[in-house]
This record gives C-alpha cells, structure tokens and sequence, in this order.
C-alpha cells in the first residue's frame, strides 16, 4: 500500500464542518519576554540552542521569522484574522519555547506570573476564541508549584505549559516533583513541549542543520518524556496527566521496543538508573497521556495514533505560528474516519482536556 504525503502547496478556503476545530498547541510572547531574551542574549553567555532558537527569531530579517514574531506578539487581531483563515474556532494558547526556563530564578518567578495575567486578560477579551496553559518557571518548584494553584483557581486556566529541559535539567529529578504533585492535585496536565537542545547534546544535531523542529526538538522531548516515564513518576503520581506534541514526538511508533529494551535493560541490571516500574511504558502512554497532531498533518499517522492510544486521547493542533498551514484543516476534516472520531479529535477531546466547558 503506498503511503502518501499530503500536498499543502495550493491552500483552499475552510469549508463548515460539523464539530469545532479546537487548535491545542498554539504559541504567543510578550513584550517583556522578548526584551529579557534581547538582555540574556546581549550578555554574551547564552547557550548555544537558546541562540540558534530564539536569538534567530528575534533578528532574522527573513519572511518566515518576521511572520513568526508577528504572530508570538498579538493576542488579537492578526491571531484572530488567522485563525479564522484556517479555519480554526479556536485556540489553547501557552508561552513560546523556552518561556521563562532560558532566565534566572528570580527573575522567571515573576516574570510567568505577569505573562500568564496577560494571557488570562486576553483569554476575557476573547473567551470563545482563545484558552490558555499557565507558564511556571521549573527553576523554582516550589513556586512553579504555587503558579500552578493561581492559574488554575484565579486565572481559570487548567493545564501547564513546559519547555521540556530547563537549562539542562529535567523533570525525571525528584527535586522537581513539587510540580507533578501540584498539577495532580489541581487536575491539571501538564503540556511537555520541545526546547532548543542542551548544550550537551545540541553539535551533532545543529553541525548538519537537524537541531530544531525537523527532529531535534522530538528527540530531545521524546527522551524528557521516557526519562520521566522510567523514573517512575506516575507510580509516585497516579492521576497525574502529560501532553505530548507532534504525534507524541514519535513515541507511540516506537512503543513495542520501548517495552521490549525497558524490560531486557531492568533485567540485565546495567543502569542504577534504570529500575522496575509498574508497568510497562506503552501503558504509561495510554493511560497518562495525550498526544496531539501538531506539525503533523498527516491521516496515516493520526489513525495509527488513534489506534494505540485510543480516539479519546489524540487530538488537533497547528502549532501556530511556527507551523501555519492555511488548508491543513481541509485536508484533515476529509480524513477517512468516523464522524465521532473526527468531532473527538477536533473539537471533544480538548473540551474534555482543556476544560473548555
């Protein structure tokens, strides 16, 4: 059978459709953001991922990047005009990679608490178009912890936005799982986003061009997820609940030999890091997880998804502005699927995530 790509090359206008097309990982900036990255770049000492993310962003002159920043920055019209271009009802909007993750504590700790009144401020100004995810700032789990209890009972929003590594640290330290213990005691999941690669990983990947969304970013994010997997996170966190982006960042493809090489490693005693787990991880996956299309356009992959983790637990996304792909709705809304699978993926599944209702 052969196994085509789609063609995005000749844009249609949105048709209707009988669901709304609820879009889940969609990006925004501050001002403040952008003129603290001007100040960390400035200094001269940023890590080199940061730079070739960000500091590329904020200075390239080219047409992809200047369109990038436009979208980050607006929270009305522009955003609004595009969504509704694409066709997109709406938006569940989270800070930009790497948010607050890239600043020092002090400053991260206030700075998410400002930016996350800003996006709850345009979320009123808008509340049938946008939704948000609360910014927190790892460095300082105790407060990204307090941040998550604001945003969900003051702020009214209810689920976390996080940049996988923060300064080359991850999740999968128990230092951090103040965090875990707050976004499951509020209910919230937590949206395990990509970031620019650690210093230690990022040369063979940026040497040759493949650092950032073409496949650094999902195997960076992809290893932040299984590190948090095999440390037995959801042992110690039953209900807690995670988002992963762009087709689970591959790891639902992989599933058979993550349960295969997770058990022969727990056996063979080679790693003190790797220990018995509950379960096996595809069930973690399963039962722990969300997984969203965004970047991904493409029926084989989100069928195949929908088949292994369940209709009830992938969901749209564009993954807007980086991403902004005018007909992709048209080419996902002819999918051949079930009509109460296709509502489920557009519109129910994030309703039921998110919150929406």
């Amino acid at each position: 059978m052969e196994i085509k790509l789609p063609n995005l090359a000749n844009p249609a206008p949105p048709q209707k459709a009988p669901y709304l097309r609820i879009a889940t990982e969609e990006a925004f900036a501050t001002q403040e953001m952008i003129d603290i990255y001007k100040k960390i770049l400035a200094r001269g000492d940023a890590d080199a991922g940061f730079r070739g993310l960000m500091g590329f962003y904020m200075s390239s002159p080219s047409e992809r990047a200047q369109h990038i920043m436009r979208g980050l920055l607006d929270l009305d019209q522009l955003r609004l005009q595009h969504m509704d271009a694409a066709g997109v009802d709406m938006a569940v909007l989270a800070l930009t990679s790497p948010a607050a993750q890239v600043m020092d504590k002090a400053t991260a700790v206030s700075f998410v608490q400002t930016a996350n009144d800003q996006l709850a401020e345009a979320v009123r100004r808008h509340p049938t178009r946008l939704a948000g995810m609360i910014a927190i700032a790892p460095q300082d789990p105790a407060a990204a912890a307090k941040e998550i209890e604001r945003g969900v009972r003051k702020l009214g929003m209810h689920s976390v936005i996080i940049n996988s590594h923060t300064q080359g640290e991850y999740l999968s330290d128990p230092k951090f799982w103040d965090i875990f213990a707050a976004a499951e005691a509020n209910d919230a999941p937590i949206y395990l986003h990509p970031n620019a690669l650690p210093p230690g990983m990022l040369q063979p990947f940026q040497e040759c061009g493949l650092d950032g969304a073409i496949y650094g970013f999902g195997v960076e994010t992809g290893l932040h997820a299984m590190r948090i997997i095999t440390a037995g996170v959801f042992d110690r966190f039953p209900r807690l609940r995670m988002i992963l982006g762009h087709m689970g960042e591959a790891l639902p493809f992989w599933a058979y030999r993550l349960d295969y090489m997770h058990q022969a490693t727990v056996k063979s005693k080679r790693y003190p890091s790797i220990q018995p787990i509950k379960k096996r991880p595809s069930e973690y996956l399963r039962e722990h997880f969300y997984i969203t299309n965004s970047g991904v356009a493409w029926e084989q992959a989100i069928k195949f998804t929908q088949d292994f983790m369940g209709t009830d637990r992938v969901m749209y996304a564009m993954d807007y502005p980086y991403q902004y792909a005018p007909d992709e709705v048209n080419l996902l809304d002819a999918m051949d699927m079930p009509l109460a699978h296709k509502r489920q993926f557009f519109q129910t599944n994030a309703e039921t995530v998110f919150k929406l209702k």
